[in-house]
């Protein structure tokens, strides 16, 4: 078993081991005097793992009850939340219980907003099972859901108190949602790790997942340790990000995956950086190239000024300005604010 250690305002463990989702219950007990546990999982997830996960912290002591919610980002909004919320009071959890979130991005989100703001904040834990919440969203303590206007406009920061990460969970999953995460880990050599990215290049991810799982949360951990609440270098997590959620926004969550909407956010931002003399010459072939490999779209043929349009309602818009996080070279990435009135003539 691998530890990260993060040192956040509220430091935790990220445990990475094969064979770790069926120990949850003792490992939440090394955190935790909770009496009462609330699972939230979907229900893909539910079918492979809600029963072990339940018993090993039945097992343990806990009374645990188990929440379930249709799988899908059409899920991720406040009605979903409130039936979180009636199911945990139902449940009479109290300030010193305890949350798990057991799935992908979607659920880690949910259920983390779901804890930050029920009685005011009681702990989470991450179980992520899906390659992109094992990579990043479990990870760092961002947590929030969907609205109309845009996606994860309403939120929180909310650290949790142990992340699980057992990479036997990625054998349940269709290649569709590996190349899925497998964008994350592409930003991360993009942004911090030129010899990530070249190991990704040279060799197949999957068959040193727990090494590059280890890679990329150590990246974030070492991010979010410096700027936990996103007021600068954090920023850089966002490559790809601006562009991915507008397109995310255009297709109304259907269609187009977090993961494939990144890819083609990273390739649309590099060329638009590379045409402006901003980024090495070769980069943005180097992304597409990297991104075909794990089989990722590199390009859409949405219209750039509805792309735009969205940018202005991202949260990391203000003041008329838009937060671009741009490479100098893989590896080595800047954040350029960019006027929203400027953003048409950048991407054109």
């Amino acid at each position: 078993m691998k530890t990260v250690k993060v040192d956040t305002s509220s430091p935790y463990d990220i445990l990475i081991g094969r064979g770790l989702i069926k120990n949850a219950g003792p490992l939440v007990k090394n955190v935790s005097d909770a009496e009462k546990i609330t699972v939230i999982t979907d229900t893909n997830v539910e079918k492979y793992y809600a029963e072990s996960v339940v018993s090993s912290l039945k097992n343990s002591g806990f009374d645990t009850s188990l929440f379930v919610y249709e799988a899908g980002e059409k899920s991720k909004n406040l009605g979903t939340i409130e039936k979180m919320y009636s199911h945990m009071a139902d449940f009479r959890m109290s300030r010193k219980d305890i949350v798990v979130a057991l799935g992908g991005g979607v659920c880690g989100d949910m259920a983390g907003f779901a804890a930050a703001s029920y009685m005011r904040g009681i702990d989470f834990i991450q179980i992520p099972t899906s390659l992109l919440a094992q990579v990043d969203s479990s990870v760092g303590g961002k947590t929030g859901v969907d609205i109309a206007q845009g996606k994860n406009l309403v939120g929180a920061f909310h650290q949790p108190v142990l992340v699980i990460i057992d990479p036997d969970t990625l054998s349940t999953l269709p290649d569709y949602y590996i190349n899925d995460g497998m964008a994350e880990v592409i930003k991360y050599g993009c942004i911090k790790d030129s010899a990530l990215f070249k190991i990704l290049e040279e060799k197949n991810a999957l068959e040193i997942i727990d090494d590059v799982i280890e890679s990329c949360v150590s990246i974030k951990r070492d991010v979010v340790n410096r700027d936990e609440k996103e007021s600068g270098e954090r920023m850089l997590l966002n490559f790809g990000h601006t562009l991915g959620h507008s397109l995310e926004k255009i297709y109304n969550f259907e269609g187009l995956s977090h993961g494939q909407a990144v890819a083609i956010g990273m390739v649309m931002i590099t060329e638009a950086s590379e045409k402006a003399g901003l980024t090495e010459k070769g980069t943005l072939e180097k992304i597409i190239s990297l991104c075909k490999k794990y089989n990722l779209p590199v390009s859409d043929n949405a219209d750039v000024d509805e792309i735009i349009n969205y940018c202005a309602s991202d949260k990391k818009a203000g003041g008329g300005n838009v937060n671009l996080v741009l490479l100098r070279k893989i590896g080595d990435s800047f954040i350029r604010k960019t006027p929203l009135d400027e953003l048409n003539g950048f991407l054109g």
